[in-house]
């Protein structure tokens, strides 16, 4: 199996377990040992998909003012969990990868391996709701052509982001890119760095 195969296979699997109760405060049962990278993988799109349904929430025209504001805390500390695991699933690649010697003429890439990963997890959520969308009993057909397009866009999309990432993990196996990973340095939510925290 190749490793976005894995990957896709993970996310499905945390995006149908969630599914079963559809519910943001539902906890994670995180079926992979944490020892393996399934594990990571699981947890990370678990995050994902919390916070898909979080951004769903918020945006009800009638939610209340101060729920809102509760929820917003909490898609701040999902951001920054999503940021964490991505890099945890980096130093995993770092880690792998780190006896591999890169060649003199070995360029780097525009993300990092962990980055695209996140986009295939963003991506594998919304697959699984535009399909849902193609299997509506409530709306007209144009409604459901519409999804459809929009549907095979995405599965399109996967097979592109599928190769490129097993074309960049081959060349930094073989040494025909290197990683290098910066750390996120997100100001916000650091009472040092946020000019609205560190003033009061």
């Amino acid at each position: 199996m190749k490793f976005t195969e894995l990957c896709w296979k993970v996310f499905n699997e945390s995006i149908a377990d969630y599914h079963i109760h559809d519910n943001v405060d539902h906890p994670i049962a995180n079926p992979y040992d944490k020892k393996d990278l399934e594990h990571l993988l699981y947890h990370k799109n678990w995050i994902d998909t919390v916070q898909w349904h979080f951004e769903d929430i918020i945006r009800d025209p009638n939610i209340d003012p101060k729920d809102a504001l509760v929820l917003k805390r909490r898609i701040d500390k999902s951001n920054q969990d999503r940021t964490d695991m991505v890099e945890y699933i980096d130093s995993y690649f770092l880690q792998k990868y780190a006896d591999v010697k890169a060649l003199d003429d070995a360029k780097i890439n525009t993300e990092s391996p962990a980055w695209a990963i996140d986009r295939l997890s963003i991506l594998a959520l919304k697959v699984y709701h535009m399909k849902q969308e193609t299997e509506r009993k409530d709306v007209d057909q144009a409604h459901i052509d519409r999804c459809q397009a929009k549907l095979n866009v995405l599965l399109e999309q996967h097979k592109d982001l599928s190769t490129a990432i097993e074309e960049l993990i081959e060349d930094i196996e073989a040494g025909r890119k290197y990683m290098k990973v910066y750390k996120q340095m997100k100001m916000y939510n650091d009472e040092t760095l946020n000019p609205v925290l560190y003033k009061k």
